[in-house]
């Protein structure tokens, strides 16, 4: 999935605990296979294949993860939309200096971008893509489902007490992290060097998502840019260093990370307020931190 997943178990012996993580592993290789656009023989790859050329049935585990995506983008005006996969033939984020395409490649691969354009038929569970030359990719959402999936396999093997997947950012987190404590501490990395910590919070049984700009990105002019597009400029996203969200699943809190680095600092954080059992942190190019309403932090 172009990621690297960590798992931590708590379980009654190391046999239980081994277990759990092989099946974990297990499913998050299973879920790679149907979702990932860089594997051509995929399910999905086979959508992108026939974009505006024929509608393709895929598994309703697929479909239901697209129609899922299309509410999020609903929810987002827009600042979500697995289609932005258009753009990336015109960007390569490998941390060096480049100059930006011109604003005609920009415009061409951006007019491909538009998830009212994927048309969904739930008694066929088929999927089209209405215009050729589009294409979707799960990298603003896959990783969180990945994650939820695994998470629900492993707590369900019996003699395992608490654990957290750790997708690459994408945290799910449940059950005990000792035999005497339920929550979790988790730690905040500080984007600006992402060996110190920020901050913490403890946690029991939630989703800890982070999506930064210091992995993946360029600069052209000095100026960064991160590895998430912007679906309606074409452009990757500027002036957010990090976007942390904490909720109950990691899924939503991986697109709502992504839409916060789209929408930008003030609606973002707006949107998040609006929405109940989600928190996040904002930290910004000039290294400000701003934090939901309701989310208790410990600076560092």
């Amino acid at each position: 999935m172009g990621c690297r997943f960590v798992f931590r178990v708590v379980a009654d012996d190391k046999a239980t605990a081994w277990k759990a993580i092989n099946s974990g592993i297990d499913e998050i290789t299973r879920i790679e296979k149907l979702i990932s656009s860089w594997d051509p023989n995929s399910q999905t790859s086979e959508i992108n294949k026939n974009a505006g050329i024929q509608s393709v049935e895929v598994d309703q585990e697929l479909f239901s993860l697209i129609n899922r995506s299309i509410k999020v983008s609903e929810l987002t005006h827009g600042a979500f939309d697995i289609s932005y996969a258009s753009m990336d033939r015109i960007y390569a984020f490998d941390s060096q200096e480049k100059v930006l395409p011109s604003q005609d490649v920009i415009q061409e691969a951006r007019a491909l971008i538009n998830w009212q354009k994927i048309e969904l038929d739930e008694q066929k569970s088929s999927v089209k893509l209405t215009e050729k030359g589009m294409k979707i990719g799960f990298g603003a959402i896959g990783k969180g489902y990945a994650a939820n999936k695994a998470k629900e396999i492993i707590e369900s093997i019996p003699g395992v007490h608490g654990g957290i997947v750790n997708a690459s950012g994408d945290l799910s987190i449940w059950g005990k992290s000792s035999d005497k404590i339920n929550e979790w501490n988790i730690k905040i990395s500080d984007p600006s060097d992402p060996d110190k910590i920020l901050a913490d919070l403890m946690v029991h049984n939630t989703s800890v998502i982070t999506s930064g700009d210091y992995e993946k990105y360029f600069t052209s002019g000095g100026k960064r840019y991160s590895h998430i597009i912007d679906p309606k400029s074409g452009l990757p996203t500027t002036g957010i260093k990090s976007v942390t969200i904490i909720c109950n699943d990691a899924e939503i809190g991986d697109a709502l990370a992504t839409s916060v680095f789209v929408l930008g600092k003030e609606d973002g954080m707006y949107l998040i307020n609006k929405l109940k059992g989600v928190e996040a942190i904002i930290v910004t190019d000039e290294n400000t931190i701003i934090h939901s309403e309701n989310l208790q932090l410990n600076y560092y």
